[in-house]
């Protein structure tokens, strides 16, 4: 029998269908339409976090002793800083970050901004950045633009917004204004440059030798015997690519050869514009017997596209490229190019950003230059072309 959950007569209660597969009833007695609550299982109570007092408790002495062992403090007798530190562990005590960092202003997180994950020099970087941080104490939050601008915006304004203690910047390619990375706009939060770095912004930077490097590979493939030497550049905005453009014309200039505008291409990194770019050079009337790619990613398009138009490396064409990782030595053949070191560029970046961290405002900003090392393979070698010629 059921009974009036309002007026709780049992005597007058009518099924009166159903509402969401529970049974309706109406209660002639007061008018009253009620449903029949089944009894489900009781919420399973969410475990709350363990906290100092809880701690303090366990072990019997006062919160604020529990705070000093755990952070350290040397007034704390071995013994009982033990107990606390093993009553933390059973309880499985986790501080709260949230608190901490809004009662020091510090969360002892920097935040990473680069162009591509998948791209090995930036995981790399990230690596380096990552060691340095860590022995620090520091985490690190990973942001990636997918070299759009709009998206970069986007990851500074949320890294900012999650209180972050310092920003790592590797700008995209598509980046041409740095308003976003301003003092004003970060909030005062630290900031340290790499790789694709801003002259517009006073900040700390980590660059490479890009004109070195680049002079130095011209000069490998014009001492190899090249006498038209090609260069597959990225966009003018980029300052990477504008100082690897000037090495490249130093070295010509160096051994008096000629700098030919048709053997100049700038291109947006993409594969399909380094195979176009190429397919103009192979047109031409004296076709480079060199193509230098001052990305490392362009120079295997390169050597993949020449395979299928059946033009041999380096017999008929050298190729070189600009930065190295492990496939520079598996691909066939082996690819000459400058190793840029990504880890320690990562490292240095760190420490600067740590550096300015403990300095505050008496931390001066400089730039640092990591140089590159010239790694020769068969892709350039005019060895190679010999015992090609010779069928060894």
């Amino acid at each position: 029998m059921i009974t009036c959950v309002k007026c709780q007569k049992p005597d007058s209660v009518l099924k009166a269908g159903f509402v969401r597969g529970r049974q309706r009833y109406l209660c002639k007695a007061c008018d009253y339409h009620f449903t029949e609550e089944k009894p489900g299982p009781a919420p399973e109570r969410r475990r709350a976090q363990t906290t100092i007092g809880d701690v303090a408790k366990a072990v019997g002495v006062a919160s604020s002793t529990v705070s000093r062992a755990l952070n350290g403090h040397t007034d704390i007798s071995p013994t009982t800083r033990q107990a606390i530190l093993d009553a933390a562990r059973q309880l499985d005590y986790q501080p709260n970050l949230l608190a901490q960092s809004l009662k020091s202003r510090e969360t002892h997180t920097l935040g990473v901004l680069i162009p591509d994950i998948e791209r090995p020099f930036f995981a790399t970087v990230v690596s380096g950045i990552q060691e340095v941080a860590n022995e620090a104490g520091y985490r690190v939050m990973i942001t990636q633009s997918k070299e759009s601008y709009r998206t970069e915006v986007s990851n500074v304004q949320a890294l900012v917004a999650s209180q972050v203690d310092g920003l790592l910047i590797c700008h995209s390619r598509e980046t041409e204004n740095f308003d976003h990375v301003q003092s004003s706009a970060c909030r005062g939060i630290p900031v340290v440059h790499f790789d694709r770095v801003s002259n517009a912004v006073d900040s700390a930077k980590v660059i490479l030798d890009d004109w070195n490097g680049a002079f130095n590979i011209t000069e490998h493939l014009i001492q190899q015997g090249a006498q038209r030497i090609a260069i597959l550049a990225g966009p003018e905005s980029l300052l990477i690519s504008r100082n690897r453009l000037a090495g490249y014309q130093s070295a010509l200039k160096r051994y008096n050869m000629p700098l030919r505008p048709e053997y100049e291409v700038h291109i947006e990194f993409q594969t399909a514009q380094a195979e176009a770019a190429l397919d103009a050079w192979l047109a031409l009337p004296e076709p480079p017997d060199a193509i230098f790619a001052i990305n490392y990613t362009n120079a295997f398009d390169l050597l993949v596209a020449l395979k299928k138009r059946h033009v041999r490396v380096p017999q008929d064409v050298a190729v070189v490229g600009f930065g190295d990782e492990f496939m520079a030595a598996m691909i066939e053949p082996g690819l000459t190019t400058v190793d840029l070191h990504p880890y320690r560029i990562g490292q240095q970046a760190a420490r600067l950003i740590l550096e300015q961290l403990h300095l505050k405002e008496q931390f001066q900003p400089r730039t640092f230059v990591i140089s590159g090392d010239l790694i020769i393979r068969q892709s350039s070698l005019k060895a190679a072309v010999d015992m090609f010629a010779l069928g060894i």
